[in-house]
């Protein structure tokens, strides 16, 4: 696991403002670029000047970017308007052609997260460096491959690391592109307290009408910042229209943001916060005994099964578990999903402890 304390910003910049990251999904053309970067610098909160130049695209013939030949207009960029500029590399050769024009930051797309070869190959391509590297999640829900990304790369040397969350592919019908699975980033952010969480409200939404909204549930989170695609003339963008937005309603939305902070400076709510999770801790800790005490239960279930030749598995028990409990959550004004949730837990756990129970009383019958 690693420890150390990562950050993407400079010693001088303060922690507590979010980084904002901005700018079109392609580098399409220099004009382009420069128009969107033109916009975007008259935007004081937007640190970061985001653009694709290789773009893994699902399927052939579509414009999988414009390679080396635009990183000199990124460079332009940097030269005129003063931003700091960032690309996407997905090979070794893509991150010694961002050494080489002096680009200032790196990030490893969700198809490469996925792989831990190639970013092992990018991780070796960084050693000896310390440009800042972010990386998106992988594109399936696994938070060890997303935490794995994170630890070759500091392997490397990388000292500068953020993590950027941009969604999970579903099957399941959803109003999002990609599903935010938000507990995974929490997840993320409880394992590596240091890192800092980047949330992708482009790709998570697909659709510019809900960036705003799930903006405003990252800050809410506590994520540390948001990478958000910019362009000026959204509809006629040559990738991903759907998902950017023009550079005036990107500030519109960042203005409106309301920034939530990790601590106060008020005594008064600080005794409160903390009154009621002593509160809290306390009903936890009940929880956990009920818990167990059912456990009990279900070993004696368990054997009792062995005893009697009966399967573990009780399609119809847990067919009335669900039904009743459902209902009896609901009268307590729980959320039917949080109650389904928390019944499979304690099912799969029941499951998995009496397979265990009837393997070991298998075993002790064989050895006796």
């Amino acid at each position: 696991m690693v420890t150390q304390e990562f950050s993407i910003r400079n010693t001088q910049e303060s922690e507590s403002e979010p980084l904002f990251i901005a700018g079109p999904c392609s580098a399409e053309t220099e004009a382009q670029v420069l128009e969107t970067a033109h916009e975007l610098s008259q935007n004081k909160a937007v640190r970061f000047f985001r653009a694709g130049v290789w773009k893994p695209r699902t399927r052939p013939n579509s414009f999988e970017g414009n390679g080396e030949k635009a990183l000199p207009w990124l460079t332009e960029v940097q030269k005129q308007y003063g931003m700091k500029v960032m690309v996407e590399t997905a090979t070794a050769e893509h991150v010694e052609l961002c050494l080489k024009y002096g680009i200032d930051a790196i990030w490893i797309g969700a198809r490469t997260t996925v792989n831990p070869f190639t970013v092992q190959e990018i991780a070796d391509a960084l050693k000896g460096t310390d440009i800042p590297v972010l990386v998106k999640n992988p594109i399936n829900p696994d938070l060890k491959l997303w935490i794995g990304a994170l630890e070759r790369i500091a392997g490397a040397g990388i000292t500068r690391m953020a993590a950027i969350h941009r969604g999970f592919q579903s099957y399941d019908n959803t109003v999002y592109r990609y599903a935010p699975n938000w507990d995974i980033a929490i997840e993320l952010m409880s394992e590596m307290p240091g890192l800092p969480v980047i949330c992708d409200p482009s790709h998570i939404t697909g659709k510019r009408s809900m960036i705003a909204e799930t903006a405003q549930k990252a800050m809410d989170l506590g994520m540390h910042g948001l990478m958000i695609e910019t362009h000026p003339n959204p509809d006629a963008a040559w990738s991903d229209a759907a998902q950017q937005i023009t550079p005036a309603r990107l500030k519109e939305i960042l203005d409106s943001l309301q920034i939530r902070h990790y601590n106060s400076n008020d005594p008064v709510f600080d005794n409160e916060l903390e009154r009621l999770r002593r509160k809290v801790d306390s009903i936890d800790e009940e929880l956990l005994e009920v818990v167990a005490k059912r456990m009990r239960l279900i070993e004696r279930i368990g054997i009792y099964k062995k005893e009697n030749n009966i399967t573990i598995f009780q399609p119809q028990r847990l067919t009335e578990i669900r039904e009743t409990r459902t209902v009896f959550g609901n009268k307590l004004q729980l959320e039917e999903d949080f109650i389904r949730r928390l019944l499979k837990d304690l099912h799969d756990e029941s499951i998995r402890f009496q397979t265990e129970i009837l393997y070991r009383e298998s075993s002790k019958e064989k050895s006796d």
